[in-house]
């Protein structure tokens, strides 16, 4: 689920709270306005709002997004409610345009909900349109499936937090590959925290990804680990299955699958991870 969407080419910050979309209100009105400073717009804005006694200013909340320098920041956010309040405040001809699109992003999210296949189905159409070709994104998919069951698992082993996630990932990968996501990602120059590694890897590297993510989801669900530590030994041996499996591919490839190959800025070429 991606946490930027685009309004007729201007990228809008969200992020899923509480079962709703919240939107980045300086992005929205960066959106309907074309301001060079959304950012000072909405302040402007707000604080005028606020002189006039307004309610709108209450549906306002302050969450942390991505900025463009890759920091995490406190932002004004509303959801579609709200949103609606607050463009009523802004003169725009792209007003009703951007209403029904909202709508309509909203009624996607609660689509997807219902019925999961019409995620992977958009999914599959985003990558469609950047070019990718159709055997990557059936493995890019079928690598989403796997992530999504191990990280089920790892929560009815009482694993909750994103961080505790981050550090049994970054062990599965240091024994598939020998690097961990962050330093596989320094080594294809991704340098923003919005850049998904896995969107920049080769066939064989989304391959690997998925073998040592399926074992170790395989044996957690046999070992049922009852603490953060045993989860990390596991995540570590699945890992290691991985990596035995890349490095006698290696060998008998003569090649190394660890790559430094990304995509950025240009199509993925017709047959990713080949040279």
């Amino acid at each position: 689920m991606s946490n930027l969407i685009l309004f007729e080419s201007k990228q809008i910050r969200r992020a899923w709270l509480n079962d709703k979309w919240y939107f980045s209100i300086a992005d929205v009105c960066g959106a309907l306005t074309e301001s060079p400073d959304a950012g000072a717009y909405w302040r402007k804005l707000k604080q005028r709002l606020k002189e006039e006694g307004s309610e709108v200013v209450t549906f306002c909340h302050g969450l942390k997004l991505e900025a463009p320098d890759g920091k995490m920041r406190e932002t004004d956010c509303a959801d579609a409610e709200g949103l609606f309040r607050i463009i009523q405040s802004i003169p725009s001809p792209k007003a009703e345009p951007f209403k029904r699109w909202l709508a309509r992003v909203g009624y996607e999210r609660v689509q997807e909900i219902e019925n999961p296949e019409l995620a992977q189905d958009r999914m599959k159409q985003l990558y469609e349109q950047k070019g990718y070709p159709k055997d990557w994104i059936d493995k890019r998919l079928r690598g989403v499936a796997i992530r999504q069951n191990l990280t089920d698992e790892w929560k009815e082993r009482g694993i909750e937090s994103e961080n505790d996630f981050a550090i049994l990932t970054a062990e599965i990968s240091k024994a598939t590959f020998g690097v961990t996501p962050s330093e596989y990602k320094k080594l294809k120059g991704l340098a923003r925290k919005n850049q998904n590694l896995r969107d920049h890897m080769t066939d064989l590297e989304l391959i690997f990804t998925m073998l040592g993510e399926k074992v170790t989801t395989e044996i957690s669900h046999k070992e049922q680990p009852d603490t953060f530590d045993k989860n990390i030994k596991v995540a570590k041996r699945g890992g290691t299955v991985a990596g035995t499996a890349r490095k006698a591919t290696e060998k008998e490839l003569g090649k190394s699958i660890i790559s430094k190959q990304n995509y950025l800025g240009n199509k993925p070429p017709k047959r990713i991870g080949k040279k």
